[in-house]
C-alpha cells in the first residue's frame, strides 16, 4: 500500500500517507520544498502535518545544502525511555504523589532549576543506574564561547535549563507495557538556547542572495563550503548535543524521583533508549553523500531502536528499524497533530479532556486542552502505515503524564 508518490513535485517525494488524507497546506509545503534545486528527494511520514517553515514528518536529502527550517527551532528534540524493575503490582492506586515528586524534580514550562544540576552528585545519588548522565561535560560547556555571539549572554540560562522539560507537546510519562513492566518515557529538546540559535541562523539564511527567489523564504538554505554553513553546522551540532544531554539529565532526575517514591523496593533501570527527531545527519542516499534533515521523523536503520509516542491518553511504541532505503531509513516521530492548537482549544472542553485521559494521572485543566488526545492522529493507524519501516518491540500505555 505504501509508499505513494506525491504528484506535482520536481524531486521524488514518497509518502507513507495518502494524499487525500493530508492537510492541503502541508501538501503545499512539501511541493515547495521538492521544487528546490538542492533537494535530491523528500520522504513523508504518516504523522505528517503543517509545520513552521517546513513540514513536520518530513525527511529531506539535500546536496551540499541544508535548510534550518527543515530542522526547526527545537533543534535535537527527541525521546528518551528506560524500562524499570517495577511492575504494575508495585504501583499504588493513586499516582498523584509520584506525579508531584516528578514535577518537583523537573521544572516544566518556562521554569528552570535555581542553579545548574550537579550531575556528578546526581549520578552518585543514583548509585550507578544505567540511565547514564554522559561524560565530557567540561568539553561541552567549554564550547559555548564558540557559539553565535548573539547568544553569549544566555549561558547562565542554558545551564539552569539543562534537565528541564519545557511546554507544548513535551512530556514525562510513566507507562506500562503488555507484560506490566513500568517504563519511564520523556520528550524534550534543546530548550531556549536551541530556539535562539535556530532563529538567528534562519534570519541569516533568508538574507543570502541565493535565497532571494525562493517561493517560500522560510525554506532558505545554507550552502556547503561557506562561512554561514560552517557557523550553522557548529551551532546545530552543539544544540543537538545539548538536547541529548538535557534528556539524559531529566531521565536521571525522574529515575531518582521514582527510586525515592518506592524507597522500600530495590528499583533498577535497564539501558535507556534515546533518539533525536529534529536534526541533521551526513548520510549516503542512493549512493551519494547527502545532508539529511529529519523534522518530526526518526532514523530507522536496520536494528535502530526508536520511540514513537501517541498522545497523553493513548499508547506509545518502542520500535526497531528495518532499514528501508525507500524511506531514507526513517520512520514517524509520533502520532502527529490532526488539528492546530487553537482549533483544539475552540472545539474541546475540560470535560472532554477529563474523559479522554481517564485512568491517567495528569493535569486536567484548560492549560493543556490543546494536548487533548483527539487533537492527534490515531497512533495505531500511524504505526500500521509504516509496517515496512519498523517492527514493534513494546507497546506502552500511559498511567501518569507530566505536561508543561
Amino acid at each position: 500500500m505504501f509508499p505513494v508518490e506525491l504528484s506535482g513535485t520536481r524531486a521524488r517525494t514518497l509518502m507513507w500517507a495518502h494524499e487525500h488524507e493530508v492537510d492541503p497546506a502541508a501538501l503545499q509545503q512539501l511541493r515547495a520544498l521538492a521544487r528546490m534545486e538542492w533537494v535530491h528527494g523528500v520522504r513523508v511520514m504518516p504523522d505528517v502535518h503543517v509545520g513552521k517553515g517546513a513540514t513536520v514528518g518530513s525527511v529531506i536529502a539535500m546536496r551540499d545544502a541544508v535548510a534550518p527550517a527543515a530542522v526547526g527551532v527545537d533543534i535535537g528534540c527527541g525521546m528518551e525511555s528506560v524500562r524499570t524493575s517495577l511492575t504494575a503490582a508495585d504501583l499504588p492506586d493513586s499516582l498523584h504523589s509520584l506525579r508531584s515528586r516528578i514535577e518537583a524534580a523537573v521544572p516544566v514550562g518556562f521554569s528552570a532549576h535555581e542553579g545548574p544540576v550537579d550531575v556528578t552528585r546526581l549520578q552518585a545519588e543514583l548509585a550507578g543506574p544505567r540511565a547514564s548522565l554522559r561524560t565530557g561535560w567540561e568539553r561541552f560547556w567549554g564550547a559555548f564561547g564558540d557559539l553565535d555571539s548573539g547568544v553569549q549572554s544566555r549561558e547562565s540560562k542554558a545551564h539552569k535549563q539543562m534537565g528541564t522539560l519545557g511546554g507544548g507537546n513535551h512530556f514525562v510519562e510513566v507507562c506500562l507495557d503488555s507484560e506490566d513492566h513500568v517504563w519511564i518515557l520523556l520528550h524534550s529538546g534543546s530548550r531556549n538556547i536551541g530556539k535562539e540559535l535556530a532563529e538567528r541562523h534562519m534570519k541569516v539564511a533568508r538574507a543570502l542572495p541565493h535565497n532571494r527567489n525562493l517561493v517560500d523564504r522560510d525554506l532558505a538554505v545554507f550552502l556547503s563550503r561557506t562561512s554561514e554553513m560552517d557557523a550553522y553546522r557548529r551551532d546545530l551540532t552543539w544544540a543537538q548535543e545539548y538536547a541529548a544531554r538535557n534528556r539524559a539529565v531529566m531521565l536521571a532526575l525522574v529515575c531518582k524521583a521514582v527510586r525515592d517514591e518506592f524507597a522500600a523496593l530495590p528499583v533498577h533501570f535497564e539501558q535507556p533508549i534515546s533518539c533525536h527527531h529534529n536534526y541533521v545527519a551526513e548520510e549516503v542516499i542512493d549512493g551519494v553523500p547527502m545532508l539529511v534533515t529529519r523534522k518530526g521523523a526518526v532514523r530507522a536503520g536496520a536494528g535502530d531502536l526508536a520511540l514513537i509516542p501517541g498522545s497523553m491518553g493513548t499508547r506509545s511504541y518502542v520500535v526497531r528499524g528495518k532499514g528501508n532505503p525507500a524511506s531514507f531509513q526513517s520512520a514517524s516521530h509520533g502520532a502527529g497533530r490532526r488539528m492546530s492548537r487553537n482549533a483544539a482549544k475552540k472545539q474541546f472542553t475540560v470535560a472532554d479532556l477529563v474523559a479522554q485521559t481517564e485512568g491517567v494521572e495528569s493535569r486536567k485543566d484548560a492549560g493543556v486542552i490543546d494536548e487533548i488526545p483527539a487533537a492527534y492522529k490515531d497512533i495505531d493507524e500511524v504505526i500500521a502505515a509504516q509496517q515496512d519501516l519498523v517492527e514493534v518491540v513494546a507497546t506502552l500505555r500511559q498511567v501518569l503524564c507530566v505536561k508543561g
